[in-house]
């Protein structure tokens, strides 16, 4: 069962800022889901869009961020 509490919880996570490495990793989820998802229709949109993602990738383990899978 969904609680009150996690509900205002949830609610103000709205207003928090996230960190660049936390935006960083949103935008490259979004670009691989992307590539994903054209890859069905235009393999050469799919793979400029991929090398977007891995581009971001390369940048997030430069900065050593914690939450990416090796």
């Amino acid at each position: 069962m969904y609680r009150r509490e996690n509900a205002e919880k949830d609610m103000f996570k709205l207003f928090e800022n996230k960190t660049k490495e936390e935006c960083m990793c949103d935008k490259y989820t979004q670009l691989m889901h992307r590539a994903y998802k054209l890859a069905l229709v235009d393999k050469e949109e799919s793979d400029r869009v991929n090398a977007k993602a891995k581009k971001i990738l390369r940048e997030l383990r430069r900065m050593n961020y914690d939450k990416i899978d090796s």
